[in-house]
């Protein structure tokens, strides 16, 4: 049974805007005129401090993704990095027939044939600029083979929930249809990358160039040095997929993902994308409603050595909000319970819903404020009686 909990309903002077992440209908004020071409078929802009999404244009649509396949590529790097499956000081020899085949083949960090590489560099190779050569030697060097890789890339895709998306290659290079993605897919793939490994997001991505074998190359990233704030993602082109774009910049404590997707042009990809994203940033602000670890409200837990357990944003609440408007904001914890103990501090086990007037809902995770234990003899009985009396 999905049980929930009303709080701060009627919220006063309080801005929101946007949609839950998983909303199909997208609603933009007519105020707030959104600079999207229509050379760029594909589009959408997510603000992942509150999940909403603020425009969208195709989202569920799937697309060759080209180069931005890279990104799984890194996100599955830095998944075996925090596992401690994979440093980044470790060596790789190259096969002489993957030398043959990728040497110079697309965009390239020149790798040699008689050379030991590191998997640092050969991130900083994918990550900066979209080495084909680099992303075909981590994966053959990590899992063994190419399509070994691309299997982890598509197991790990369907644990974060890229429902819409497949991998076949590891760097994007056209397989007749085989890699497709979806912008929405490519939002909750930053999105997880971002919030699962900020340290390594930062490290690898958002450089301005590399420079590897005495070759210095720059990144196409038509943000990076432009637009304040931006520090990647990842540019795709192939003659198929046109030009794309999955990008991302922070300001203030609040980040803004996009994509643009089949634009016909660099030109056109750069000046869309750079447009998007400023749009992002002056047509909506962030309202703030609850700090990180307040409690927002409580949960019924079972069996438990407490009855209820409290609950908390491990981050602050904040709502997106176009200027100028005051709609009205209802709010809803809502979780499957009761909850089971044993509980730990931290874990996630609810939802705070948030409704917009005349707007679908958004959805933030909420956690445990505390630990709760399994319940000893006495405080089952204590339960029992209370379960009765309630």
């Amino acid at each position: 049974m999905l049980n929930y909990r009303e709080i701060g309903k009627g919220l006063r002077r309080a801005f929101c805007a946007g949609l839950c992440l998983f909303a199909i209908a997208v609603h933009v004020p007519v105020s707030a005129a959104v600079p999207t071409p229509s050379q760029a078929p594909v589009a959408i802009m997510v603000d992942l401090t509150s999940g909403q999404v603020l425009q969208a244009r195709e989202a569920d649509r799937r697309f060759l993704p080209a180069s931005i396949t890279k990104v799984m590529t890194a996100f599955l790097a830095f998944e075996l990095i925090e596992e401690g499956k994979l440093s980044p000081a470790t060596s790789f020899t190259i096969r002489p027939e993957t030398h043959a085949e990728w040497y110079r083949k697309g965009s390239t960090m020149f790798l040699p044939a008689d050379e030991p590489v590191t998997a640092d560099n050969l991130i900083r190779g994918i990550t900066t600029v979209s080495a084909n050569d680099g992303s075909i030697v981590l994966a053959e060097s990590v899992a063994g083979s190419v399509d070994a890789w691309t299997a982890m890339m598509n197991e790990k895709a369907r644990e974060i929930g890229m429902a819409s998306s497949h991998f076949g290659t590891p760097n994007g290079w056209p397989d007749e249809g085989k890699t497709f993605v979806t912008a929405r897919d490519l939002v909750t793939l930053a999105g997880t990358m971002i919030d699962k490994h900020p340290a390594l997001y930062q490290t690898y991505f958002g450089n301005k160039g590399f420079r590897y074998g005495g070759v210095g190359q720059d990144n196409h990233d038509p943000l990076i040095g432009i637009v304040d704030g931006a520090d990647g993602i990842k540019t795709g082109f192939t003659n198929e997929a046109g030009f794309g774009f999955l990008g991302s910049a922070e300001r203030d404590g609040r980040r803004l993902v996009m994509v643009v997707g089949g634009s016909p042009s660099e030109e056109v990809r750069a000046e869309a994308a750079r447009r998007f994203i400023e749009w992002g940033f002056s047509s909506f602000a962030a309202r703030e409603m609850f700090p990180a670890n307040q409690r927002i409200g409580n949960a019924k837990v079972q069996s438990g050595a407490k009855t209820s357990v409290g609950l908390v944003s491990a981050k602050p609440v904040k709502i997106s909000v176009p200027t100028g408007t005051d709609p009205k904001i209802t709010m809803a914890i809502r979780y499957h319970g009761p909850l089971r103990a044993p509980i730990k501090a931290g874990e996630e086990v609810a939802k705070l819903e948030v409704t917009v007037e005349g707007m679908p809902v958004s959805y933030l995770p909420l956690v445990a404020q505390e630990d709760v234990g399994n319940a000893n003899l006495l405080q089952h009985i204590f339960n029992g009686f209370h379960g009765w009396l309630t």
